[in-house]
């Protein structure tokens, strides 16, 4: 997902300001779903297909896909997790759950 440089990179950042004492897995957790929140809000009111053109709001845009990148890179990191290889894993999985041919086009979750 990041490389490896921009993981210490993040990673020091916390750490000279000593907020892994406020980084449980928990309030990384909620946090990834308020900023997955602030994410949504840059959508609202907008109509499906419309571009995000203007400067101002591709800046906010990718702030908060930032926001949210950060906040798993940091979850991952404290629980152990690599994320490539547990992205390499479900991407194993779903191509297993939802065969291309018997899928294509469709918007069924599984089993429905």
């Amino acid at each position: 997902m990041l490389d490896e440089a921009l993981v210490r990179d993040l990673l020091t950042f916390r750490q000279e300001r000593d907020w892994e004492q406020f980084h449980t897995p928990k309030n990384l957790a909620i946090a990834i779903a308020v900023e997955a929140g602030e994410l949504l809000e840059q959508f609202q009111w907008t109509r499906d297909g419309e571009a995000h053109s203007a400067p101002g709001d591709r800046v906010a845009l990718r702030h908060e896909l930032a926001d949210v990148a950060i906040l798993l890179t940091y979850l991952a990191h404290d629980l152990g997790v690599d994320l490539d290889e547990a992205v390499r894993d479900k991407l194993r999985v779903n191509a297993e759950r939802y065969p291309a041919a018997e899928n294509r086009g469709r918007v069924r979750k599984h089993g429905r």
